[in-house]
Order: C-alpha cells, then structure tokens, then sequence
C-alpha cells in the first residue's frame, strides 16, 4: 500500500483514556468500516507504527480512528495531543473485515472495538437496516453514538468486564438477527465465538477481527 499523508482536522476525547481523531480523506482513498489503517509517527526520534480501525461509518471529506490512550504507551499519548492541522502519515486500508450495506448487523464489541462496532452499526441504520450492538467494557467510549443508535431504533447493551454470563446470553439471544462482527483483544473475540457456538450458531460465519 501507498503511503498518504493526511491532515489532523479533529481531536476528541470520547470516553475514559480514549480519543476520536479525525483525518481529512486523501485523494483516491477509500475504505469501509471494519477496516484498518497503519499510522506511522516520529515520537522523540523513534519511528514508530500501530495499526487503528476506522470508526465512522464513511471516508466522505473526512474518517475517524478511536485510539486508546495508555499514559505510559509511546505512541498512543502523542496522537492524543495532536493538534488540528498536524500531519499524519498513514499506509491502507488493510482488513477483510468490513460492512458494506449488505443487511441487517450484529456487533459484538470488547475495549478498543466499540471504535469499529459503532460505524457499521451507523451505517447499517443509515441504509435502512437493523443494528445489534452488545459491548463489554468497564469504561464505555462513544456513549454518545450508541445514545444515538438507540434513539434511531438500534438495540444497545453495554456491559461491565465481570458480567461475562449476561455477555454470553446476549449473544446467544441476538447472535442470529444479522451478520455478526466481532471485535476485540483475543480473548474477548474467543469468548464471543464461544457464546456463538454455545448458542447452537455457526460461529465460523462470524466476521472476526482480534486486535492481538
């Protein structure tokens, strides 16, 4: 993949350690939601590169990574501090994982994949269709978006890191209204597809993507 550089036009802090940066789309750019870029940052002298999903909906005039930001991380902390105008440089998108219109979702969601989880389920509702989003995290981000989704006819469940029991049931209840995503750290996706599997359904039909 080419490399892009993209202008910074928006930082957000959308939940606990957890920013929403916005990039202006570069010419010819195009990606879905569940895909993923590579950014590419000069942090006190250090080449540095970490992978991020996009987390709205569309590229059209601009697209949006979440970023989880750890104090003592060497990258995270500096994107978080970028200002509007900054420069980004990016190679992508990469990624089999994506939504493109094609009906009704289910998303499942731990920590950082709520950043994807809400795009698709944006876009599915913006095209028409129904949107399931069940998302485990002790400290939720984009509260506001899933406020929203619920409000435009969506169905919503956030749950805490100890209810693993009522994560389970939810998927088991919900994990056959649409195409499933599931993302997350690994054991988190292996718990969603083990729930599935639990459930009676089909988990290799899931779209899985683990952020390691």
């Amino acid at each position: 993949m080419d490399e892009r550089v993209v202008t910074v036009a928006a930082v957000e802090t959308v939940g606990p350690d957890t920013v929403a940066i916005d990039v202006e789309t570069p010419d010819g750019f195009e990606a879905l939601p569940g895909q993923f870029v590579l950014v590419r940052a000069t942090v006190d002298g250090e080449e540095l590169s970490r992978y991020y999903t996009l987390s709205s909906p569309d590229v059209d005039g601009t697209f949006e990574l979440t970023v989880g930001v750890d104090p003592d991380g060497d990258i995270s902390p500096w994107l978080a501090d970028l200002d509007i105008g900054a420069e980004l440089t990016i190679e992508g998108p990469f990624g089999n994982v994506s939504y493109d219109d094609e009906g009704d979702v289910v998303v499942v969601a731990g920590g950082p994949g709520i950043g994807p989880a809400v795009a698709i389920a944006e876009r599915a509702v913006d095209h028409g269709h129904d949107a399931v989003v069940l998302y485990q995290d002790d400290g939720p981000a984009h509260t506001d978006r899933l406020d929203a989704l619920g409000g435009a006819g969506a169905t919503i469940h956030v749950f805490d890191d100890d209810v693993d029991d009522d994560l389970r049931d939810a998927i088991g209840e919900y994990g056959d209204e649409g195409t499933v995503f599931v993302f997350g750290f690994a054991d988190f996706c292996e718990r969603a597809t083990d729930a599935l599997e639990t459930a009676g359904l089909d988990a290799d039909e899931a779209n899985v993507e683990s952020f390691g």
